[in-house]
Parts: C-alpha cells; sequence; structure tokens
C-alpha cells in the first residue's frame, strides 16, 4: 500500500506539471520573437497566451522552422501552430479555428520601383524575367497555389528561408521584389534602420483570416471548439482587437 500511495503521488506530481499542448513557434518578427532578454513576445504570442489562458489550457512552446512544424503537425508530434493561414491542402490533417486577425501579403519591390515593373496578375509572371521571392512553407493564396503547379511560374520563384534572405536577394539584385505582409517588413526596415528602401507594389496577392491550426491525430475537436470560444469571448470584450491595435502602433 506504501509503494502503491508513493506512486501514485508520484504520477500526481508528473501530471500536474505536463503541459496540455504542444505549440511551436518561429522567429516571426513582430508576430512571434524574443527580446534582448530572452521573453518571447510578438502580436501572434499575446494573442495565443491570451487564448489559451482563457481557454484553460497549459501549453509547451518549442521553437522550430515553420516548414517541420507543419510536418509535426502532420505526425502528431506537435498539437497546436499559431498564425497559421487554411488551405486545402493543410484541411487534410489539421482543424482551424476560427480566425483571430487578418493578414494581407504584398509584393515588394526596390524603392523607386513599383512603377516600372507593369505586372497585374501572378499569372504573368510566366512571360515576365521578374525573379520573386518566397519563404518556404508559407501560404500565398489559392492562386499561388495552383501556379506552382507549373514548371513555367516555378522557374520564377526563389524559396528562401526568412525575411532576411529575402532581403539580401533583392539588395544584390537576385531576386526583383519578394512577398511579404506589410506589418512584417514595416517592422522589420524600422529594426535594421531600413526605411525608405522598399515600397509596396499594387499587385494583388492575398488576404485572409490567420488561425490557430491543431493536428488531427493529437487534439480532439472538443480543444477546438473551447478555444474557439475564448476567441469569440475574447472579441466580445474588446481584448483581441486592444492587442492588435497595440502591436499596430509599436510597428
Amino acid at each position: 500500500m506504501k509503494k502503491f500511495i508513493i506512486v501514485f503521488c508520484l504520477f500526481i506530481s508528473f501530471a500536474s506539471h505536463t503541459k496540455d499542448l504542444q505549440v511551436g513557434w518561429e522567429l516571426w518578427y513582430p508576430y512571434q520573437y524574443r527580446n534582448s532578454q530572452q521573453e518571447l513576445l510578438g502580436l501572434d504570442i499575446e494573442i495565443f497566451n491570451a487564448v489559451f489562458a482563457k481557454a484553460g489550457y497549459t501549453t509547451g512552446l518549442t521553437e522550430l522552422p515553420w516548414k517541420r512544424h507543419l510536418h509535426y503537425i502532420k505526425t502528431g508530434e506537435m498539437d497546436v501552430a499559431m498564425g497559421a493561414s487554411l488551405s486545402e491542402d493543410r484541411l487534410r490533417y489539421a482543424i482551424f479555428s476560427q480566425p483571430y486577425r487578418k493578414e494581407i501579403v504584398k509584393l515588394y519591390v526596390r524603392k523607386g520601383q513599383a512603377d516600372t515593373i507593369t505586372i497585374k496578375n501572378l499569372s504573368e509572371l510566366t512571360t515576365s524575367k521578374f525573379m520573386l521571392g518566397i519563404e518556404s512553407g508559407y501560404y500565398y493564396g489559392e492562386q499561388y497555389h495552383e501556379l506552382m503547379k507549373t514548371s513555367q511560374f516555378q522557374e520564377h520563384i526563389v524559396e528562401v528561408v526568412d525575411i532576411e534572405e529575402n532581403v539580401t536577394l533583392l539588395l544584390a539584385g537576385h531576386i526583383d521584389g519578394f512577398l511579404v505582409d506589410p506589418a512584417t517588413i514595416k517592422a522589420f526596415s524600422s529594426k535594421y534602420q531600413m526605411n525608405g528602401e522598399f515600397e509596396q507594389h499594387p499587385l494583388n496577392i492575398y488576404q485572409a483570416g490567420i488561425h490557430f491550426m491543431f493536428s488531427k491525430k493529437s487534439v480532439s475537436p472538443k480543444v477546438v471548439k473551447n478555444i474557439d470560444q475564448a476567441i469569440t469571448d475574447l472579441a466580445a470584450s474588446g481584448e483581441l482587437d486592444r492587442i492588435i491595435n497595440k502591436w499596430s502602433a509599436l510597428n
């Protein structure tokens, strides 16, 4: 009996320190990053903390590249991804929460060059000399997804790991522009004192909601339902708008 009590107490102790959900994050300023004190901050991080606390879940966060993160969501090795776009491909292995913020993706080029680039549709890249930088594993909308099925379009795409690589390639003349959301390029330009180096091209790329994405192999629909309710409650109280507006003002 004594041994049983000891084992039971150890089990309770272990269980109390076990995180409900394993969550990945990737350096994506200003949405997910560490400051100089190594604190994990960002718009997505703050919304994530508010939503999952409201729903009553504890979480363990691990930094890992986005492409690997998607693989782990498929296999069930990770439970949750934040900052995710909904796509038909991802619906095969993931469940999505309702959106918790909006995302827009635009084409950025060197300052003073937007007027000289006459592309009016992504499909026109196939008959141009334009080279486009994109970040590996990211979703850029259904049109981009369909165009990437053709070798003619793929020949104009340069896939990199992050925005830093895209900026380096653009400044070196190896690409003519890259896809990114306005908040990210604004924060990046401010952080690295590169204001005035880039400008937005009028080409429409993609705009949609951003979600939490859950592995079908490791997370039950009930968990997602609880998260959706927390998002609804925080939106109704104005807390989501407060967080989004705060980070918009900072950047």
